[in-house]
């Protein structure tokens, strides 16, 4: 049955919109999985980005003190409202994650889980690492992603999200989760990742912009050696360009991909003190 909004009406819930890119989780054994990484004692704060018809939530306000689920969704943050009038401890916030200051929703320490539409991963990933960021985050994501995230140096998938994710937290590909868990099912293969914050950030939020900007700019080059590199994106000649890889300990001959989080740090101080 299609609803007068285009979407598709199933199980007495509100419609399906694919525009929001939704998948709904319904595997039990993978909902446990995601609840358990979390690590939950009863005590914390949970932020559920995309709570949806509610599956992972009811986990949740059993194990959490408190959780606060942002949905996008009007249809269905109307009726998780409804569906936890009785239970204070569980508040629902119709909103786009990405206009919501987590901490502040929060109101202190706080982990984070979601299933994360996975057109806009990216963004919701650094969104969910400004400070103060989360003491942990669950996110189930496309497995591609997953796999991007925690790449190392020189790994199929290595790039611009690595470096920027791995210079400030630890990425653990947990499970991988097939379509057949979702309804509708999506046409790709997904996974479960837990990022942790490092207790000492490579970058600080003073550096964040300027690091992600020159890691974006060098993987824009990627097959380019890194004195091309430079070069293009720092409008450098071969001496100057070779100059400050030389401060920075790094060979001129080198792609971009085979480059440490700890590399670009060290060339943007050297570019920087340059």
């Amino acid at each position: 049955m299609r609803s007068p909004h285009g979407g598709r009406r199933t199980g007495g819930f509100p419609p399906t919109l694919k525009r929001l890119g939704q998948h709904f989780l319904t595997d039990r054994s993978v909902l446990q999985a995601i609840a358990d990484a979390l690590d939950l004692t009863g005590v914390e704060t949970v932020v559920e980005i995309g709570p949806g018809r509610g599956a992972l939530t009811d986990l949740l306000a059993e194990r959490a003190a408190r959780v606060v689920a942002i949905e996008l969704d009007r249809a269905l943050a109307a009726m998780l409202r409804e569906r936890y009038a009785d239970r204070p401890q569980v508040e629902v916030l119709e909103a786009d994650v990405l206009e919501v200051e987590l901490a502040a929703v929060a109101g202190g320490p706080y982990v984070l889980v979601g299933n994360v539409p996975y057109y806009i991963t990216t963004p919701i990933l650094f969104h969910a690492l400004r400070p103060p960021p989360p003491s942990r985050s669950v996110f189930l994501v496309q497995r591609e992603v997953a796999e991007r995230m925690a790449a190392s140096p020189g790994e199929e998938g290595y790039g611009a999200l690595s470096v920027n994710l791995q210079a400030v937290s630890f990425t653990e590909l947990l499970l991988a989760v097939p379509p057949t868990a979702f309804r509708p099912p999506p046409k790709v293969d997904s996974a479960v990742v837990r990022v942790t914050p490092l207790d000492t950030p490579l970058i600080g939020p003073s550096d964040a912009d300027a690091y992600r900007k020159l890691v974006q700019a060098s993987f824009g080059l990627r097959r380019k050696q890194m004195r091309r590199v430079l070069r293009t994106v720092r409008g450098l000649d071969a001496e100057g360009a070779e100059a400050f890889l030389k401060t920075a300990g790094i060979d001129p001959d080198v792609r971009p991909e085979t480059l440490t989080p700890e590399a670009f740090k060290r060339l943007l101080g050297a570019l920087r003190a340059g």
